[in-house]
Formats: C-alpha cells, sequence, structure tokens
C-alpha cells in the first residue's frame, strides 16, 4: 500500500477519479438523463459531490494515522481544490442556470432564504482556504497560523450540511448522514487536540532542570 501511494501515477490516478462526477453528469447532459428538471439535478449534483469532497478532504489527517498511512497527506491539497471547484460548479448553476445572472434576484434570494444565506456563506469559507493551499502561502501565513485558517473547512462542511438540510425539508436521510460524519470528524479532532495538549503537559512536568 505504501509502495502504490507513493507511486508517481498515483496522483493522477487519483485526479481522474475526482473527475468522474463531472464526465458522468457530463454524460447524462449528452444522453437526455438529466430528469425532468434538469437544473434542480445539476444543483443537487454538484452540491452532493461538493459535500463528499469536504467530508473525504476532512478524512485524510484521521484515516492517515489510524491506518498509519502518513502518505495519504499527498492527496488532501488535490481534494480540498477538489471540493472547491464542485462547490464553484454548484454555485455556477445558481447564478447561470437558474438566475441567468440576475445580480438584484440572486441577492434577494439570499436575503430571503435561510438555506441559500447559510449555503453561500459555506462557498464564501472556502475561498480563502482555496487561495492559501500552496506551499508559499504556508511559508508566508507560518504553520500554525496556516493551520487556524485552514480549521474553517469544518465550518463550511458544517454549513453545507446545514445548507442541504434545510433544502430538502423531507428527504433528510442524506443530510443529515453528511451531518453524523461531520461531527464524528469534529469529536475525532477536537479529542486528538485535548490528547496532544495533554501529552505536551505530561512531558513538561517530567522535565527536570539540570543541577
Amino acid at each position: 500500500m505504501h509502495a502504490l501511494l507513493n507511486s508517481k501515477w498515483s496522483k493522477p490516478v487519483i485526479f481522474l477519479l475526482c473527475l468522474l462526477p463531472l464526465a458522468m453528469l457530463g454524460w447524462e447532459a449528452l444522453h437526455g438523463e438529466l430528469t425532468a428538471n434538469p437544473i434542480e439535478f445539476i444543483t443537487h449534483a454538484t452540491g452532493d459531490w461538493t459535500l463528499r469532497f469536504l467530508v473525504i478532504t476532512l478524512c485524510v489527517t484521521p484515516f492517515r494515522k489510524i491506518l498509519h498511512l502518513p502518505e495519504l497527506i499527498r492527496f488532501r491539497r488535490m481534494l480540498g481544490l477538489f471540493a472547491f471547484f464542485y462547490a464553484c460548479l454548484h454555485f455556477t448553476t445558481y447564478i447561470w442556470l437558474d438566475k441567468f445572472f440576475d445580480l438584484s434576484e440572486m441577492w434577494k434570494d439570499i436575503a430571503k432564504r435561510k438555506y441559500i444565506t447559510v449555503g453561500f456563506t459555506a462557498f464564501l469559507l472556502l475561498i480563502p482556504l482555496a487561495v492559501t493551499s500552496t506551499a508559499g502561502w504556508i511559508r508566508r501565513l507560518g504553520g500554525k497560523r496556516w493551520q487556524m485558517l485552514h480549521r474553517l473547512i469544518y465550518f463550511s462542511a458544517a454549513l453545507g450540511v446545514i445548507h442541504y438540510y434545510w433544502q430538502v425539508k423531507s428527504a433528510v436521510i442524506r443530510p443529515l448522514t453528511y451531518g453524523a460524519i461531520v461531527a464524528v470528524l469534529l469529536l475525532w479532532r477536537l479529542f486528538a487536540s485535548l490528547s496532544k495538549k495533554k501529552q505536551l503537559r505530561i512531558d513538561a512536568a517530567t522535565v527536570r532542570p539540570l543541577g
């Protein structure tokens, strides 16, 4: 497994796999399989894949530690950027196919419908994460500040779940499933952080000054 994840082909393969949802959507569009409401179908599909990629990105760190596969970190940035890519498609579908770039109508929607307000906020939170995803930005911000900034992904994922839940109203099984996964991942992160702080306190207490 280590050799496979370290292979020079692993990233291109993951990249192509991440494009499969878009390819499938294009195939369905070409063959007229987007149901009677194609705009709604595209909106839901791109929104679903945004949340899926957010969840997959959040899973990288716990899986890396639990499965003892440090090589998984190689794919986290790519997966996060694909989450942003599908979020952009989701947002573009709304402002283009649904609102026809009528910004005044869009702002009315954002102000009036709380699920759109929450979804728009979730999208905005992803923008600084995508912009600062490069090694250059890590150096500029410093490791700690960069990590603090990129914890916004949890807020974005949580808001994305709320956006989905409020939108579907009755068919809530899928958004609740996403919500449960995000909650588990957040609890794992909190537990890991508390355990690390506890270990640092223990290590500090065991240090004895010389002389």
